[in-house]
C-alpha cells in the first residue's frame, strides 16, 4: 500500500472536525475564565462539595491559591490555542 495515500486517508477530516474545533473554543472561553476570574469557577465548583465537607466557604483557595490558579490558566491558554492553531 502507498504510504503517502495512507497519510492523505488519515489526516483527512471526515466533517467533524468542527466538533473539535468548538471543543477547543469553550476550552479557551473556561481557560479565560480561570485566568480572569478563577472566584466564579471555586464558586461554580464550590457546590459540588456540600455533601462531603461540612463547610465548603472554608475551602476557598487564598491568594496565592487564586494566582497559582491563574499561572496554570495561562498554561492551559498557551496549550488550547496551539491546538487551535495546528488545527486550523
Amino acid at each position: 500500500m502507498n504510504r503517502d495515500a495512507v497519510v492523505q486517508a488519515a489526516t483527512n477530516s471526515d466533517g467533524g472536525g468542527w466538533v473539535f474545533v468548538l471543543i477547543l473554543c469553550f476550552f479557551l472561553v473556561m481557560g479565560l475564565v480561570q485566568v480572569v476570574r478563577p472566584q466564579l469557577l471555586w464558586k461554580a465548583n464550590s457546590r459540588l462539595q456540600r455533601g462531603w465537607v461540612k463547610n465548603p466557604e472554608a475551602t476557598e483557595p487564598t491568594s496565592k491559591g487564586y494566582a497559582m490558579n491563574r499561572v496554570v490558566g495561562v498554561i492551559f491558554l498557551g496549550f488550547v490555542v496551539w491546538m487551535l492553531i495546528q488545527r486550523i
